[in-house]
């Protein structure tokens, strides 16, 4: 089965580069496995999107602001909920898209393949994200340990 895992947020922008920090992680980790497929989604999402085509699982990692936890909370949404919030045409700048976006966008480039059920999405807690190349001590810790966790769970 073919997964892909894939990492949103603004590298410049301190904590927002959580998922972008998760899986560059990842990629060193799993560069021998060829059913995975682990993407930056932070420069390039469109011409991301339809490399999706054929994967069977999609893992989502970004980070959250405003959620009203403290940072490195880590949010898991269930499939269900991630549905209900697919739009049909969702406005989009090509500059940057939000992993909901990106959804919506995939369920139409990959029609009758698109996995439904099998989306994970993953959301860290964030608060910083002024222009800064760091990210956080609370925010990193957290994405190290959904680093571990999505490594056991693929396994």
């Amino acid at each position: 089965m073919k997964i892909a895992i894939l990492g949103f947020g603004n590298p410049v922008r301190s904590d927002d580069a959580i998922g972008i920090y998760v899986v560059d992680e990842l990629k060193k980790r799993l560069e021998h496995h060829e059913d995975i497929s682990v993407f930056d989604m932070g420069t390039s999402a469109f011409e991301i999107l339809f490399k999706l085509k054929g994967h069977k699982q999609i893992i989502i990692v970004d980070g959250v602001i405003n959620s009203g936890e403290a940072d490195g909370t880590l949010f898991h949404l269930p499939a269900a909920e991630i549905q209900a919030g697919i739009q049909n045409d969702p406005l989009v700048f090509l500059h940057g898209m939000k992993w909901d976006q990106a959804l919506s966008y995939a369920k139409k480039i990959m029609a009758d393949e698109f996995p439904e059920d099998k989306i994970n999405v993953y959301l860290i807690a964030i608060s910083e994200i002024k222009i800064n190349m760091e990210l956080s001590n609370a925010v990193k810790q957290a994405g190290d340990k959904l680093i571990k966790k999505i490594l056991n769970d693929l396994q």
